[in-house]
């Protein structure tokens, strides 16, 4: 199946004003890389679902890396900025999917906020030097600690049920 399978039946749930109907086929994956079990930690806009995390993610980190690029850098700044600043949200990744933290919408989108401003320096560094040893460095660490939380996750979530 193209899109993973299509959903139920479209039914309505209204939290406030803001509705969060349900589309009668999955979000692209473009849009939201979240199941529809997992479709609280998106927004709805229109009738699709949009990753909240990436919603905050992605504008702001793409603004970090533009004004780094075309205003004055301290380039001394950046193993700090991008080792330490997504500490936070690695962490809370790790801690929910070790069942030690329940996932929660606002604590997610104030902790993206330091991510995002690293990663907009990343891409910065990335544009400048494709081969940055400290890109790389970051991404890969923080990337497999990230995927050793989710696999053991998802196993102990299998193992659970």
């Amino acid at each position: 199946m193209g899109q993973r399978g299509a959903l139920d039946t479209g039914t309505d749930r209204s939290i406030g004003s803001m509705s969060t109907r349900e589309p009668r086929t999955l979000t692209p994956l473009w849009l939201s890389h979240h199941f529809p079990e997992q479709y609280d930690r998106c927004v709805v806009v229109g009738e699709r679902h949009i990753c909240r995390r990436c919603l905050a993610l992605y504008p702001l980190a793409f603004v970090v890396m533009v004004l780094s690029l075309v205003g004055p850098w301290p380039a001394s700044w950046d193993g700090w900025i991008l080792v330490l600043l997504p500490i936070p949200s690695v962490t809370e990744f790790v801690l929910e999917h070790f069942g030690l933290i329940r996932y929660q919408s606002l604590r997610q989108v104030l902790l993206t906020i330091p991510l995002a401003m690293a990663l907009g320096r990343g891409f910065a560094v990335y544009v400048e030097d494709p081969t940055s040893r400290l890109f790389w460095g970051v991404v890969l660490g923080y990337g497999l600690v990230c995927l050793a939380a989710a696999v053991w996750g998802a196993r102990r979530a299998r193992t659970s049920t």
